[in-house]
């Protein structure tokens, strides 16, 4: 079967608790301690985790199941924390859900936990994913869940399972079911052609928003996760739109001659955040959405940028070189209190707050070195995470455990974007069929 295409996040994919099928094994759905993984401190050893092949009851449920089982599979192992084991070492089949697995087996395998599934067609043309995480050492269940949904929307399903799985183990949220949306650049340095393209976060479904008529630049996701903002040049002049990625609908919040990045969507999406230099001087605007009154939060004959909103959208984080070099600063939603957080040598940028609310990613550029890490919003906790020629333009997973950016290599060479966990040690390549800049992580689809 072909990859088919994910169900688009307005799609109806229904979640049904197992509770029948706890009910004919005799078990009681709960977690134990043997098989939570503490993600909160250093690096973490991967957990061996077995995951059979999901089994159908027909040509398409089978291959349903192939692909499911393959996508979890994956989704967990590139975590990190997770490493699946070779199912060539399997000692036994579990055909359905009914089937008890015999942990003993599972056990000298040393799998600490166990993903029991199956596919099933149902009569209404649906395919319904169904599975079990099991706790293997403590021989019990630690979550069951279904998911309905037509069987072309299979990836879909399969991210949503290791989300669960990702959540029953670690405690928070996975961030599995969610899309990248990004630059794609192609042609010659100085006749580079952009484009916006988007993809699930683990690079399937691949396509093109824009045609590369125009250039486009910095992509943002609205939090209700359908709509992006971007910036465009329309002739020559930057002009910022809203699209709808679900119906292809674009709106233009209007022509901003001054602006040079495209802004950021306050917490609750009615307002968006932006910096535009007017009579030379660059400051932090606010625009409602709704009125379309534009408010400005900073006022000061320095150069400030790049601001983001905390989750709360109380507080703003932007930069600024208002005390004589390019900083970090936090201040109130309504421009008050503006204090630098960061003191480290070079200059620090592109501020971005964690979904979570604890930490601040940034850009640092010193001796001619360029520096993805994080610090905290009072300024304590600084860490470099990566490293290189050029790297920047961090963008954090919706559960505010990993970071995407992009880096060039010397001397003009491609353009690639990473994913990195905050331990820093989990580097990933994000493969795209071009070169790709400005990545931007969804929210969890809806």
């Amino acid at each position: 079967m072909a990859d088919m295409t994910r169900a688009r996040p307005g799609a109806a994919i229904a979640v049904f608790l197992l509770t029948l099928l706890t009910a004919v094994v005799g078990q009681t759905i709960t977690a134990r301690a043997e098989v939570r993984l503490d993600i909160t401190r250093g690096r973490v050893e991967p957990m061996p985790i077995a995951i059979p092949v999901f089994p159908g009851g027909t040509d398409q449920t089978k291959q349903i199941g192939r692909d499911v089982t393959a996508v979890i599979s994956a989704d967990l192992e590139r975590s990190g924390l997770f490493r699946p084991l070779d199912p060539k070492g399997f000692l036994q089949d579990l055909p359905s859900l009914d089937v008890q697995p015999r942990f003993v087996d599972w056990r000298s395998l040393s799998a600490q936990a166990l993903v029991q599934g199956v596919v099933d067609a149902m009569p209404n043309g649906q395919a319904r994913i169904s599975f079990r995480l099991w706790d293997v050492f403590g021989a019990q269940q630690m979550v069951g869940q279904a998911f309905s949904t037509q069987p072309e929307n299979w990836r879909r399903a399969a991210h949503m399972v290791a989300d669960a799985i990702y959540t029953a183990i670690t405690g928070e949220s996975g961030y599995f079911d969610s899309r990248i949306v990004y630059i794609a650049e192609s042609g010659p340095a100085l006749k580079r052609i952009k484009r916006l393209a988007i993809m699930d976060q683990d690079g399937a479904n691949h396509s093109y928003l824009t045609d590369g008529t125009s250039l486009v630049l910095t992509p943002r996701f609205s939090p209700t996760q359908q709509e992006i903002t971007y910036l465009s040049y329309f002739h020559n002049v930057p002009r910022v739109y809203v699209l709808n990625i679900d119906t292809g609908k674009q709106e233009v919040l209007g022509d901003f001659p001054d602006m040079t990045y495209a802004p950021r969507f306050s917490p609750d999406g009615n307002r968006i955040i932006m910096s535009m230099a007017v009579g030379g001087n660059s400051n932090i605007y606010e625009m409602d959405l709704r009125t379309r009154k534009t408010t400005r939060l900073t006022d000061s004959t320095a150069i400030d940028t790049s601001p983001c909103y905390s989750p709360k959208g109380d507080q703003i984080t932007f930069n600024s070189d208002r005390g004589g070099s390019q900083q970090i600063y936090v201040m109130n939603a309504d421009g008050s209190n503006p204090h630098r957080i960061t003191f480290g040598q070079g200059k620090y940028g592109t501020p971005v707050w964690s979904p979570r609310g604890d930490l601040i990613a940034y850009t640092r550029i010193f001796q001619n070195q360029f520096y993805i890490g994080v610090i905290k919003a009072d300024g304590s906790g600084e860490r470099q995470l990566a490293q290189g020629f050029l790297v920047e333009g961090p963008t954090w997973s919706p559960n505010g455990r990993v970071l995407m950016y992009y880096a060039q290599a010397p001397n003009g060479g491609r353009v690639r974007m990473y994913s990195i966990d905050l331990t820093g040690y989990n580097q990933r390549e994000i493969v795209t069929p071009q070169d790709a800049s400005d990545p931007a992580w969804s929210p969890l689809n809806q």
